[in-house]
């Protein structure tokens, strides 16, 4: 056992240590899932025996980046999960030399990446799709994470809510980086040994963002319905809405068990920050919560949109959440449009 705990902290240490040199944090999280992040978005995948998953792409130019530093994990991977026989053959006598030995315990070639699930359609997400796709190789042509082994695509299979689907075709993303496979509603599939709920959440940040739940590690990617670094995105031209983020998030914290007094747990990494348990996400929903509360009072008593922002009714929070990037102002008019009966 302490071989095995040994194997795996190297692995993740030799894989912290090529990511960071190549600008990009890569850290493990449980089982075999890992998080990378520098690329955009965070990127959550799941490394195994099936091959690799990634949750998210990132940006475009962070492409070859990512692809390195995910070949260089799987590698390490695959060298710590190899046995060294001590000799091989019925009572092993004879065959215990080295050149024979190197042989039989040498490591598995890596484990290509076979899929990408874009969480939603904003470039920082979805960016990296054409080249790490093609960078990949399915085995299996689907439908379905992992079916139908044996069948070769020579690239990576791409999968989305049909709205992302819709809305980067009609944008003309180039078809390499468009989804190949795409899902009106939830999508359950089984790879690398567990479930994998592929969730989605109706208006939130858009009307086509997906939590990817790992069951048997109990992580869960969440996408840009949750980030720990800004106010929440609500992308009201894309189908985003105050009230859906709400609910997205309250959908988090139903998922979320805590291990003792709402600390530790399930594992929730945002779209952008730091890996969360149920207590960030109550903080974090109850902090989006109170700000759509006061706009949704200075509505009612009739204030416009320029009397809301200049109450300054984000002030407590602004501190932490207001970024050049999605500044208070930006958010408080998604959230002022977003409600019923404003435009």
């Amino acid at each position: 056992m302490k071989g095995a705990i040994a194997a795996l902290l190297a692995v993740a240490s030799t894989a912290a240590v090529f990511a960071q040199q190549t600008n990009v944090r890569l850290m493990p999280l449980r089982g075999n899932i890992y998080v990378l992040v520098g690329a955009g978005s965070n990127i959550t995948l799941s490394v195994g025996k099936e091959g690799v998953l990634l949750v998210d792409a990132g940006t475009a130019q962070m492409a070859d980046k990512v692809i390195a530093a995910v070949t260089e994990l799987t590698k390490q991977v695959t060298a710590a999960g190899t046995a060294v026989r001590p000799c091989a053959g019925l009572g092993c006598s004879g065959n215990a030399f080295a050149s024979f030995l190197g042989t039989v315990a040498s490591p598995a070639p890596p484990k290509p990446i076979q899929y990408i699930i874009n969480t939603t359609i904003d470039a920082d997400h979805t960016g990296g799709n054409a080249k790490i796709a093609q960078s990949g190789t399915t085995f299996g042509g689907g439908p379905g994470l992992g079916q139908f082994q044996g069948i070769v695509r020579q690239s990576a299979m791409i999968y989305a809510h049909e709205h992302v689907l819709e809305r980067m075709s009609a944008a003309k993303v180039a078809t390499a980086a468009l989804p190949t496979e795409s899902y009106p509603g939830d999508f359950k599939q089984y790879f690398n040994g567990e479930g994998i709920h592929l969730i989605h959440q109706k208006a939130a940040h858009t009307d086509g963002d997906t939590l990817v739940h790992f069951r048997g590690s109990d992580v869960i990617a969440a996408g840009d319905v949750l980030s720990t670094t800004t106010y929440p995105v609500v992308d009201l031209a894309r189908g985003g809405s105050i009230n859906g983020l709400i609910a997205g998030l309250n959908h988090l914290l139903d998922l979320a068990i805590a291990e003792y007094q709402t600390e530790g747990g399930t594992l929730v990494v945002p779209g952008h920050g730091r890996v969360c348990d149920a207590a960030d996400i109550a903080t974090y929903r109850d902090m989006v919560t109170i700000l759509r509360d006061r706009v949704q009072d200075a509505v009612k008593r009739g204030l416009t949109l320029e009397q809301v922002k200049a109450a300054r009714l984000t002030k407590d929070y602004d501190t932490r959440y207001d970024t050049p990037e999605w500044t208070k102002d930006q958010f408080v008019e998604a959230v002022y449009r977003s409600l019923p009966g404003k435009k």
